[in-house]
């Protein structure tokens, strides 16, 4: 089944925890200069106009980037300002080298995470995305992306464990499927399994949501016994859930092998975030597996 596209969704609260810890992730790695291979195993549209009918039909960016965006000049949280500021340089008409004093007014696209991948890329990086959803993927290849991005129409945990062990020392993997298929959270242990025992040293990023059928557990419990030493989770919740609740509530972040004092970092910007989203949103985070 290959219902699911992101643009309905582009910019909300998930999308902001997600991207902001790719993005502190991928900038401690790029403090060393040996190569980097990014993975991206469901890659999306690469940016999304808030303008489209399928972004304006649920505006659940009005929900998530929308109000950290409007408060940017009363943040102090140097990650965030930084990722804003990076976030800046994606709306079409804003010079790359302008970092002045963000505007509400100017905010018109959200990145997805092939952008969000591609602007640190170095001449000795690699990224490759992948796209199994034939319109996703149209819209993807329209994308500007530099010379040492690869966009491949198929299955991204396959693909990733057809790739790895990568040429690169280092390898950093962002698994997001959009969980349609309850079997999804099992496969996602299996490839998260699978290219850790291919490459122990590389960093792997897996999105999940909170809905109130609790299917992320099998997520969660089968990684606790994958025999992965360094798991550390986050989650996100934009309400308390009850009986009568539906949809998604909230949005959680694993990070295999993260780097020292990513916990921290977020947790600094999501004091920032978090009381944006309401008086009934909540950050936590924890060692899914400790050393």
């Amino acid at each position: 089944m290959l219902s699911y596209q992101h643009a309905y969704h582009a910019g909300n609260f998930a999308d902001v925890q997600k991207h902001l810890t790719l993005y502190a992730v991928v900038d401690y790695l790029l403090r060393k200069k040996t190569a980097i291979t990014y993975i991206d195993t469901h890659a999306g549209r690469g940016l999304y106009p808030l303008s489209t009918k399928e972004t304006q039909q649920l505006q659940e960016y009005r929900e998530g980037i929308w109000p950290l965006w409007q408060a940017s000049e009363q943040l102090t949280d140097p990650l965030l300002r930084s990722w804003l500021a990076t976030l800046r340089t994606a709306q079409p008409y804003v010079s790359e080298f302008d970092h002045s004093e963000l505007s509400h007014s100017e905010f018109t696209h959200y990145p997805g995470s092939p952008w969000w991948l591609s602007q640190p890329l170095r001449e000795q990086d690699r990224l490759t995305l992948f796209e199994l959803h034939p319109g996703e993927h149209e819209h993807l290849s329209t994308q500007s992306l530099p010379s040492q991005a690869q966009r491949i129409y198929g299955d991204g945990l396959a693909g990733l464990s057809a790739l790895v062990p990568v040429a690169t020392p280092r390898l950093c993997v962002l698994i997001d499927p959009s969980y349609e298929r309850k079997v999804e959270y099992q496969e996602v242990v299996d490839a998260v399994s699978y290219s850790h025992a291919k490459a122990r040293h590389a960093v792997l990023l897996v999105w999940y949501p909170l809905l109130p059928a609790g299917n992320h557990h099998t997520l969660l419990d089968g990684l606790r016994e994958s025999g992965i030493r360094k798991i550390w989770c986050s989650e996100l919740q934009r309400f308390i859930p009850n009986e009568n609740s539906h949809g998604m509530y909230g949005s959680g972040m694993l990070v295999i092998n993260p780097p020292w004092g990513l916990d921290e970092r977020l947790a600094a910007a999501m004091a920032n975030f978090t009381p944006l989203l309401g008086s009934e949103s909540r950050y936590r985070s924890e060692w899914l597996v400790g050393e």
